[in-house]
């Protein structure tokens, strides 16, 4: 099965979208396999992260943004504003799928684990993701 969820993104930073892909996942009925999210953009990226405490988003996104910063004299790719080719860097960096071991017909993320859709642009928009479920 595969489910394409559209998310509203409200801007940089890591936005949490563990709600909507485990609904996906209920839905589905499968109780033992595994769910692959897929983001269909270059300028956005996944990942697990902590879910309890917001500080530690915060830091990795102000790590990423000192590790690719804006305006750098040897971007050329700049249609689209400073954050343009950072934002592609970004996603070239990290991940663009996961994949998520179904157990009990939940997600078999950790206490401390959700999933993020991690946005390395500053507009805000509604973002695709590919939900492919199998047993």
């Amino acid at each position: 099965m595969v489910k394409k969820l559209s998310v509203r993104i409200s801007g940089q930073g890591l936005h949490d979208v563990t709600r909507e892909v485990a609904e996906a996942v209920r839905e589905s009925g499968v109780r033992e396999g595994l769910c692959t999210v897929f983001l269909q953009h270059t300028s956005a990226s996944l990942t697990i992260q902590e879910n309890a405490d917001p500080s530690a988003r915060r830091d990795l996104e102000s790590w990423l943004n000192r590790l690719v910063p804006e305006r750098d004299p040897l971007y050329t790719h700049t249609q689209e504003g400073p954050d343009d080719m950072p934002s592609h860097i970004k996603a070239a960096l990290t991940d663009v799928s996961l994949s998520i071991p179904i157990v009990d017909g939940e997600l078999g993320l950790g206490t401390w684990q959700g999933l993020y859709v991690w946005e390395h642009r500053r507009r805000e928009g509604p973002r695709s993701l590919l939900v492919h479920i199998t047993e």
